[in-house]
Parts: structure tokens; C-alpha cells; sequence
């Protein structure tokens, strides 16, 4: 037992679609081309099929960070008003974006593990009529848990808010009825179900957004979304693209078209529900246990064993890669992802291991009976016979 597989199972960067890796080589193309202009088109069209929209779907060579920016400075002024719903790292990002761009900021918190509640919303919102924005995580893959987007997205409807997804890990592992639930701007990227590396990230942007960007004055540049509207109509982007990325993510979109995107969702789901039978038959208590995010799975370590211990351990011993806690959270929970190239045979694998870590550290569980659960949750879902 000397080989170590590497196994990436964090929640961003996510196991890589092999199709994907093998178009990827073939990026020797000039972006100015016709042929490079009919990728180009044809990848912003599967986007739109994937993510059932009708929107306009524009592509930036970025993370999900960028358009998180791009999405502030489009769409507002200095002074407006806006409402962020904070539950973790990323809606504290939020927090920071928002008023970094001089935009007066109303937070709307939730403790790490915990949800910001749409009927908070809703009175926040009635509190303050003038809001010109709403932003919020689908999925806070910071502690695993999940908002309820449809909920908030349909009362931001009735007002002349623009309602601003991050959704770059819920996107493939939860629902998103985008046109129907008024999600106004939804933000994806190329690391996450996407299953490709970083340095892409993409955005959907409703008609009532782009209204809005009519008046915005906050400053851009390079995430000028208007200017990329207009290269996108002749099939480029404003600046250099992704060239290698765009085609592994023509490959993905033709892999997701094909299995449908209920299924890669549900694959998810599948996976999240999995872990956390796993997780309950190991007696390990999960950090977000009434509103779960299918993406990632965080779960509280055992007393008197840090995450951090419990992450190295698996990297060291079995090639594999879960993430840790962030900020306040480093060293009490440790995450782990469903999203990418990830089936079950990884989740068995990963639960095993898991015990194998807990016993070393003399944590009493069973050998197997994490593995259990997992198998008799795949043989449920599969209607395979049980002994």
C-alpha cells in the first residue's frame, strides 16, 4: 500500500472532467478568429441551456470574485442602499465588496452554520423601500448551509430591488429557477460543478438589471458588463479570454447537457444526504443541520481533535483533499464537497477513511459503520436488496 491517489474533495477546486482536460490541450487558437467567434457563441448558448434561463449569460477570465466586483459596480451609485444577507465568509465578502464601492450597506446576519431567513428579509425590505440591491450566497460553502433563494427572490420581485445570487457553489447542486424566482444577477465559476480549474466565471443578467445599469455611475474598467454584452453579440469578449478554459468548458456543457441538469444536481444531493448519514452513524454532529447545502457537507470535529488535524490526516494518509474551516472557524469544522467529477465510489472511499482517522485519534466508532450508511443509503436510492 504504497500508492496514493490524489482525490480533490474540497469545495472549490473540484475533481476535473477528463474530457475537459484533453480539450483544454487543444487551446493553440487565436481568440480573433471565426472559429474562436463559434466556440465562443456556441459555449454562451450551452450556458443558457444549462442554466435554463433566458437571460443574457456573459463569460470573464476571473474568479467568482470578479463578477461578485462586476456585479456592484454595473449596477449601482455611490450612496445607494443596499441589503446583504450574512451567514459566512462569502457573505461577508459581500460586506466588503459592497462597501468598498461606497454603497450604504443594511447587513443582515445570521450566525456561521444558520441562514439569514426570508421573512428577515422581508422586513428589512419593508423598513427600507429605497433599496436598490439585495445580495446573498445560495450556497455559504463556508459552514454548508443553503439559503433560500426562491423565497427572497420572489418578494425582491415586488420591489425595485435587483436581487444578486452568488451562486458559484450552487450552481449543479441545488435548484435555480432563475427567470421565475426574479434572481436578477447569478453568478457561477469554472472550479466548482463545473468541473474545470479556476479562472472563469460567468453571470446571468436579467432585463431588470440591465435597466439598472443604465443609470449606474460607480467606476469599471475591465468588468465593464454593457461593453461585454456587445462583444458577445459578435461572438468575443472585450479583452483576452479563458482560451483553454472555454474549450474544456465546451465539453462539460455537452457532458451536463447529457446528463441532464436535474441529475447533476441530484447527484449532489445524493451525495450530501449520503455524508450526512455517514456522519450521523459516527456520531459526529454536522454545523448546519436545518438547512443543508448540497455542495458541501461541514461537520463539527470530535472533542479534543482540531479540523486541522483531521484535514492534514487525510491529505498525509490517503491523498486526499477536504477543506478545513475559515476565519473563526479553523480548526472546529472541517468540509467536505460534493461537487465536479464526484460519484459514490469517492464517497466511500472518503467515509472510510474518515474512520480510519477517528480511531487513530481514539475517537469510539465502529469500523465500517460510517460505510454502512453510505452503502444502505445508495442501495435505498437504487432499490438494490439489503441484508
Amino acid at each position: 500500500m504504497h500508492i496514493k491517489k490524489q482525490r480533490l474533495l474540497t469545495p472549490g477546486p473540484t475533481p476535473l472532467y477528463p474530457k475537459a482536460l484533453q480539450a483544454m490541450m487543444g487551446s493553440e487558437i487565436h481568440h480573433r478568429t471565426q472559429d474562436f467567434r463559434d466556440l465562443y457563441s456556441s459555449v454562451l448558448g450551452d450556458l443558457k441551456a444549462v442554466l435554463g434561463t433566458g437571460h443574457d449569460v456573459l463569460m470573464l477570465a476571473s474568479s467568482g470574485t470578479g463578477a461578485m466586483e462586476a456585479a456592484v459596480t454595473n449596477c449601482f451609485s455611490p450612496g445607494d442602499r443596499v441589503i446583504v444577507c450574512s451567514a459566512g465568509k462569502f457573505g461577508e465578502r459581500w460586506v466588503e465588496l459592497t462597501r468598498a464601492f461606497g454603497l450604504e450597506v443594511l447587513v443582515l446576519s445570521a450566525p456561521y452554520g444558520s441562514v439569514v431567513e426570508p421573512a428577515a428579509l422581508a422586513q428589512a425590505l419593508a423598513a427600507n423601500p429605497d433599496v436598490m440591491g439585495v445580495f446573498v450566497q445560495a450556497s455559504e460553502s463556508s459552514t454548508g448551509a443553503a439559503h433560500d433563494v426562491r423565497a427572497m427572490g420572489e418578494m425582491v420581485q415586488r420591489t425595485a430591488a435587483v436581487f444578486i445570487v452568488d451562486a458559484i457553489t450552487g450552481i449543479g447542486s441545488m435548484p435555480l429557477d432563475i427567470d421565475r424566482w426574479g434572481l436578477d444577477i447569478v453568478i457561477g465559476g469554472s472550479q466548482k460543478a463545473f468541473m474545470l480549474p479556476p479562472g472563469l466565471a460567468f453571470l446571468s443578467i436579467s432585463p431588470k438589471a440591465w435597466e439598472r445599469m443604465e443609470s449606474a455611475r460607480l467606476p469599471r474598467y475591465y468588468f465593464d458588463l454593457q461593453r461585454e454584452k456587445k462583444s458577445a453579440a459578435k461572438g468575443e469578449s472585450s479583452w483576452t479570454p479563458a482560451i483553454a478554459l472555454i474549450l474544456g468548458l465546451a465539453e462539460v456543457l455537452r457532458y451536463v447537457k447529457t446528463l441532464g441538469m436535474d441529475q447533476l444536481i441530484d447527484n449532489a444531493q445524493q451525495l450530501a444526504a449520503a455524508t450526512r448519514a455517514a456522519c450521523g452513524a459516527l456520531g459526529l454532529e454536522l454545523f448546519a443541520p436545518f438547512n443543508p447545502s448540497g455542495a458541501v457537507t461541514a461537520v463539527k470535529a470530535p472533542p479534543g481533535l482540531s479540523s486541522s488535524v483531521i484535514v492534514r490526516e487525510f491529505h498525509e494518509k490517503f491523498g486526499s483533499i477536504i477543506a478545513d474551516g475559515q476565519g473563526e472557524m479553523a480548526g472546529r469544522i472541517f468540509r467536505i464537497a460534493h461537487l465536479g467529477y464526484y460519484d459514490i465510489a469517492d464517497l466511500f472511499a472518503l467515509v472510510a477513511e474518515l474512520e480510519l482517522i477517528l480511531i487513530a485519534h481514539g475517537v469510539p466508532v465502529e469500523l465500517g459503520r460510517g460505510v454502512a450508511a453510505v452503502q444502505e443509503y445508495y442501495a435505498r436510492q437504487k432499490q438494490l436488496a439489503t441484508v
